[in-house]
């Protein structure tokens, strides 16, 4: 079943954010992700708001897992750690 990997950002420091962006996009791809969302119009309506707000769809959560574990990711993850606070989860869709 599909899997949406949806992640909350606070963005604390824009060029190292900017330089995680531009390595993660093409590792999700490389794992069957693909955008939903990047940072659109949202409303909070429970919980720790963050301004920007991605969603991504896998063909599993196993994909979706296997993406954040890849070296291509976690290269990408280590401009975001420092600059930026995250939640990230992956939820299996109902489809």
């Amino acid at each position: 079943m599909p899997a949406l990997w949806i992640a909350h950002v606070t963005v604390t420091d824009p060029a190292a954010y900017a330089r995680y962006a531009e390595l993660a996009g093409p590792a999700i791809a490389t794992h069957g992700g693909r955008f939903i969302a990047r940072g659109g119009r949202f409303v909070q309506l429970e919980g720790k708001e963050r301004p920007r707000n991605v969603v991504a769809q896998f063909p599993s959560v196993e994909a979706a897992e296997a993406c954040y574990h890849s070296p291509e990711y976690q290269q990408a993850l280590d401009h975001a750690r420092g600059a930026s606070e995250r939640e990230l989860l992956i939820v299996e869709t109902s489809e």
